[in-house]
């Protein structure tokens, strides 16, 4: 037998084996994280994706650096990991009025693309980006491919940048120019330096990851492509190219892991994990009405209204529930205060409605409102809706004879039943205010309690305001106290160390006045202390189809900034700022919605703000924006322009009880003043939520 021959019946053995292998070992129980944050073996990216929605918080360790990650699947075929490198042999400045000890810490964004899902035959193939922008200490591209044979992984892959120091394979594109040949070390702070991608070394790079018959372990080995001559942390000596290590389940949302690399060093980390998509609280509830009809006369009878509203309020979660009969329709009008999912609500409140339905009566419309304008009216046929409830022979299902309108108003009515409005609403809730990142420090906090009261004066003006206690905070340490020598911006956002210390403050008191416009517009006009460092007047108006997919809104806003030194009182500065923005959900991208702003901010610079966000199964959001005017990156200072990062959390994942409320934690890596926004209490969008069923 000619080797040629012998070597391939070799090779397709032993694939046979591995695929035969594989009905009875171990399932994979999916990607793990690499060192750096993301799908990957240990120091290398795999082709790998992790299930939608997954959410992993990652810590590394070695003697060199820290690596502080989060990695989200944003999508099946996109991963986008944000990461803090400690610098352990580095101090952040040579200053230490300025930094004190505080070792040097690098922000970076990754992103990782994958181009088509593994087959029988062709590996799962995928191309990245590492360190996307900023002082590109690990930055670097990739297209790298994985295939799995039963209980091994392989993969290999094509590196530019950080990891392809070794330069082992010339640079493809070097042939085609020069100015591919060579890479800068680094670039600017806050910069996307896309005009480094896919220069100077390449190299290869690869490996393989082992299911051990013990399903929660796993072992790695891989060949990196990385010399680590050039490292931040100083030239480190790489013994060999070779790195080994081992992860751990400890549990479904935990991993612990240990390797060794470059011959010489350990390196030690855990990952927690969650998933956005399948995140959900085991709810007690009252249980939806039971179908026991009991029709009332032509007329609604007193007593019969008066149970019939406590159970709209109580089981069908419509705040000041409004019960009228005009005609044939029997209407109810109420806000909705305890269901994200909005249908619940109007199928509890139309079992109620059945179960003592006056005669004569043919349609049921059930308005939901917010703020006390209108947002939907619900139309649904009582025989429909009846031959539903007492169930279909079968075979001879039918749909729902039901139907979203917009907000119908019954007018002079009949007769009607409802329960007063609460005019005044108070709560107390802690508040915790933070930054990562920054020269002085790395965490940056303000914890303090605020107390908030409202009280409508009319069905549409209400007044309230916001008082902050300040517990503690540690913003004594941000230095920023003078912008850049050739920056003409003014101080609009660096005053924070200025606010923070004082310990009781009116953080925000104003007037509202909202305004459903008829049609699908809607309007609000405000006025007083508007947030923590301004008080001014404005106002709003929003254009929504309803249950579409775009929407478009303006706001004009008069602004001065408010005294740090006595909060009732303001400072010199005052300036015009407001925005057209437009809102897009794009229907071949499930839970996207697309926000782009153009105007001016406070600063009196003008540009646009791009803000994309995801919403998940859960209801958790996780977005992200952008802030480009035209001020330069002199001006600007470190950092060059405004973006952020940031998580919406519906209450209710925290709750045994349906609720409505959300909490949201942001990530602003550096504050500065340009590109900022005035924060407005109330914003239509979010207002008038209920106008698209697909979110909430």
């Amino acid at each position: 037998m000619k080797k040629r021959y012998l070597l391939s019946f070799l090779s397709i053995s032993i694939a046979s084996a591995c695929q035969a292998q594989a009905a009875s070992w171990p399932e994979p129980i999916g990607p793990s994280q690499s060192d750096f944050g993301g799908a990957g073996l240990i120091q290398v990216p795999t082709a790998r994706m992790s299930k939608e929605g997954e959410f992993s918080l990652n810590y590394r360790w070695n003697d060199q650096y820290r690596f502080y990650s989060t990695s989200v699947q944003m999508f099946s075929w996109m991963e986008a990991t944000i990461r803090y490198t400690d610098v352990r042999t580095r101090r952040y400045s040579g200053f230490e009025n300025f930094s004190g000890d505080q070792t040097y810490k690098d922000k970076a964004f990754d992103l990782k693309f994958r181009l088509w899902d593994e087959g029988y035959w062709l590996p799962e193939v995928a191309i990245g980006t590492r360190d996307l922008g900023g002082t590109g200490l690990f930055d670097s591209e990739y297209l790298v491919a994985s295939k799995a044979w039963g209980p091994l992984d392989f993969t290999l892959g094509f590196a530019w940048g950080y990891l392809g120091n070794s330069g082992t394979i010339k640079n493809p594109f070097c042939e085609a120019s020069d100015k591919y040949c060579t890479r800068s070390n680094g670039g600017e702070t806050g910069s996307i330096n896309g005009d480094q991608m896919f220069k100077g070394p390449s190299a290869l790079f690869g490996g393989v990851e082992y299911q051990t018959p013990w399903q929660p372990l796993r072992l790695k080995a891989e060949y990196e492509g990385n010399d680590y001559q050039g490292d931040f942390a100083g030239k480190l000596r790489q013994s060999s190219k070779v790195n080994v290590g081992a992860i751990y389940r400890i549990t479904d949302w935990a991993d612990v892991n240990l390797s060794y690399e470059r011959g010489n060093t350990l390196m030690a980390g855990f990952t927690l994990r969650t998933n956005f998509d399948e995140l959900r609280q085991p709810k007690i509830d009252t249980p939806k009405p039971a179908y026991r009809p009991n029709p009332q006369s032509e007329f609604l009878q007193s007593t019969v209204a008066g149970s019939q509203l406590s159970d709209l309020k109580y089981n069908a979660g419509l705040e000041a529930p409004n019960l009228q009969i005009k005609g044939n329709t029997l209407y109810v009008t109420g806000e909705q205060y305890k269901y994200r999912d909005t249908q619940e609500g109007v199928d509890r409140a139309n079992r109620i409605l059945m179960n003592n339905l006056p005669e004569n009566i043919d349609t049921l419309k059930v308005t939901q409102t917010r703020y006390n304008m209108p947002q939907v009216t619900t139309e649904t046929k009582v025989d429909s809706l009846r031959e539903q409830l007492e169930g279909y022979p079968l075979g001879h299902e039918k749909a729902l004879d039901q139907q979203r309108v917009n907000p119908v108003e019954p007018g002079k009515t009949e007769q009607g039943y409802f329960i007063e409005k609460d005019s005044l609403n108070y709560s107390l809730s802690p508040v915790l205010n933070q930054s990562f990142g920054g020269p002085e420090s790395f965490y940056m906090y303000q914890v303090g309690v605020m107390g908030n009261a409202d009280y409508w004066l009319t069905d549409h003006l209400m007044v309230g305001g916001g008082l902050f206690a300040n517990l503690a905070n540690n913003y004594d340490r941000f230095n920023y106290t003078n912008p850049p020598n050739d920056s003409k911006l003014p101080r609009v956002r660096t005053h924070v160390r200025d606010y923070v210390q004082n310990n009781v403050y009116i953080n925000n008191l104003q007037a509202n006045y909202f305004q459903y416009l008829g049609g699908d517009f809607y309007g609000q006009m405000y006025g007083g202390y508007l947030e923590t460092m301004y008080g001014g007047a404005g106002a709003e108006v929003l254009y929504r189809p309803l249950d579409s997919s775009w929407a478009v809104g303006v706001d004009a806003n008069y602004v001065k900034q408010r005294d740090w030194d006595n909060m009732m009182k303001f400072a010199d500065y005052k300036a015009p700022t407001g925005h057209l923005t437009g809102y897009w959900q794009p229907q071949f991208m499930d839970g996207v919605l697309v926000k782009v702003s153009v105007g001016q901010y406070l600063a009196k610079d003008k540009g646009g703000t791009v803000d994309i966000s995801k919403q998940f199964d859960s209801g958790i959001t996780v977005g992200s924006y952008v802030t480009l005017t035209n001020v330069s990156k002199d001006e600007y200072g470190e950092g060059d322009f405004t973006k952020g990062f940031y998580i919406s959390i519906p209450m209710d994942l925290f709750s045994v009880n349906p609720v409505r409320g959300r909490a949201q934690v942001n990530w602003t890596p550096l504050t500065r003043d340009g590109g900022q926004m005035l924060g407005r209490k109330y914003q239509l969008y979010n207002l008038t939520s209920d106008r698209n069923i697909n979110f909430h």
